[in-house]
């Protein structure tokens, strides 16, 4: 592979704001980072993309000092740059907005700005008078449009991240870092960080963006570094590359942007959700006369922008709506599944890839093999006479890494050392594998997943499809719904909008812009 180093275009007198050069990163024997050199130039947003494990995650918190480099010199603004602490690179005006999100939810915004960075007067008490002041000036010089006196747990996810960004900025950062900063917003929320960040630049501020959602990165980047397998591939200007070509680099293939999705032919009703209602204990009605059907053989899609009810739709499905009270009906194959357990739904032939994997679908510190068949242990062909049947369960397993292209060593390693998205081909490896499958249930099958993975869960979903199971796909990823689904419910405060039949659908894929914007009407 080679590294390839290009001026920019869009000021060609700019310094670099940040030079690396030959960083290596090694975690016994396994190197995550091999002479990497990249120049970020200042005001600029540099994407820096790559599969699950290509060792961007690695470079970045070298960068910012979580991480030694083995080897290999960081140059900050023209100069040596040690870095061996977060407080280093902050000292250095490097500033990091982290995918999950470092705050405090029951203190202010103002409170979680100076925390741990308190400002005092001569009495040791927190000058929040001033502190207010500052941060509506910052709010109003970048548009960030905060309430510095606001609960923080009481904001959007958007806002909240508006308020790590304000943080960065209180503390005189020039240089910001964001790790996969769209991963949980709306397409309106990600249009108005888009807006800030441009709004960073114009002020001089360099972002470096970390993400796999490689539209939003011609959308809003001016140079694209490529990562591969842990070295830099190619650093390309934004405005002479294209989706395909910075796929392909990432991938080291040819990446279909949509996979092929043949013409269904539904039979009967599987999975019957008629007229239901769900109230949470403190009395919130999140489900609203919800109904809907899907079919053995389609695949049905929920778009919707999250926190309409998708998440109580699918603990209800899974036998864990808990104290919540219910009206209305679930039926599976015609079976009521009011007052079922998790296990007797899945006994029913229903498989469930739930939205956070860490949460519900994997032990990290557990290996590979026994996440493998978490919930699956009973089956017979895992069973021994006394305990687990190791030579078939590791048969298996390593069948599975095989197929699903799982980049692990085998099935003995820890699953918690693996990216986010070998950790979900597990998952989907586990789910569609269960015998005598009827209903698969997906909730965000691909968050946080690069395109060739993405590639590799779509065909495994239409794959499973065809064998005549009936899929339910929750996503709030309108292109994804609108590339898997047969039909689409937009769900809207805890009822279906608007649906769209198989017919609408196939004709809305002729131009899957103009189909998103027709979405979009029904889910905001």
């Amino acid at each position: 592979m080679t590294t390839s180093t290009i001026s920019p275009t869009r000021n060609t007198a700019s310094r670099a704001a940040i030079r690396l050069t030959g960083i290596t990163k090694k975690f016994g024997a396994f190197t995550a980072n091999r002479n990497i050199s990249l120049d970020i130039q200042q005001g600029s947003i540099h994407a820096v993309v790559g599969e699950n494990g290509a060792g961007k995650s690695t470079l970045m918190k070298i960068l910012y000092g979580l991480y030694t480099p083995d080897a290999g010199t960081i140059e900050i603004g023209g100069e040596p740059a040690r870095l061996r602490s977060p407080a280093d690179a902050i000292a250095l005006g490097l500033g990091m907005v982290h995918q999950h999100f470092m705050l405090v939810p029951t203190l202010t915004v103002a409170e979680n700005v100076i925390l741990g960075n308190e400002p005092a007067d001569k009495r040791i008490t927190i000058d929040f008078k001033n502190v207010h002041r500052s941060l509506a000036l910052l709010s109003k010089q970048f548009g960030l449009d905060l309430n510095s006196e606001a609960l923080v747990g009481s904001l959007s996810v958007g806002l909240q991240q508006r308020v790590e960004i304000l943080k960065l900025l209180y503390r005189s950062a020039s240089i910001l870092i964001l790790d996969e900063p769209t991963a949980v917003l709306t397409p309106l929320e990600t249009e108005e960080l888009f807006t800030t960040l441009r709004r960073l630049r114009a002020e001089g501020k360099t972002i470096v963006l970390i993400t796999h959602k490689l539209d939003e990165v011609l959308a809003v980047s001016d140079r694209i570094s490529i990562m591969r397998q842990g070295e830099l591939v190619n650093t390309v200007e934004t405005n002479t590359t294209t989706k395909e070509s910075i796929a392909k680099q990432m991938v080291g293939r040819a990446v279909l942007m949509q996979v092929d999705k043949p013409e269904v032919l539904p039979e009967e009703n599987v999975l019957e959700v008629s007229d239901v209602s769900l109230t949470l204990p403190d009395g919130v009605k999140v489900l609203d006369h919800l109904s809907f059907t899907v079919r053995a053989g389609e695949i049905y899609g929920i778009a919707g922008v999250e926190g309409n009810g998708q998440s109580e739709l699918l603990k209800l499905l899974w036998g864990l709506a808990g104290e919540s009270t219910l009206t209305g009906t679930v039926r599976i194959g015609g079976e009521n599944l009011a007052g079922k357990t998790p296990k007797e739904i899945a006994r029913l032939g229903v498989s469930h890839i739930p939205e956070d994997r860490l949460r519900y679908a994997v032990i990290k510190a557990y290996p590979v093999a026994e996440n493998y068949i978490f919930g699956r242990h009973t089956e017979s062909k895992f069973l021994a006479a006394l305990g687990f049947n190791e030579k078939a369960v590791d048969e298996e397993c390593r069948e599975m890494i095989t197929s699903f292209d799982v980049r692990a060593g085998n099935p003995n390693d820890s699953i918690g050392n693996l990216s986010g998205g070998n950790q979900q081909k597990i998952v989907a490896a586990r789910e569609l594998g269960r015998p005598q499958l009827r209903v698969l249930i997906l909730a965000q099958p691909t968050r946080g997943v690069d395109i060739g993975a993405i590639e590799f869960i779509h065909r495994k979903i239409i794959e499973t499809q065809g064998r005549g199971v009936a899929v339910l796909l929750v996503s709030a990823e309108l292109e994804e719904v609108m590339s898997l689904s047969d039909r689409i419910g937009c769900i809207y405060k805890g009822t279906i909008k608007k649906e769209f039949s198989q017919a609408e659908v196939a004709e809305g894929r002729k131009d899957t812009k103009a189909f998103g914007r027709q979405l979009g009407v029904f889910i905001t």
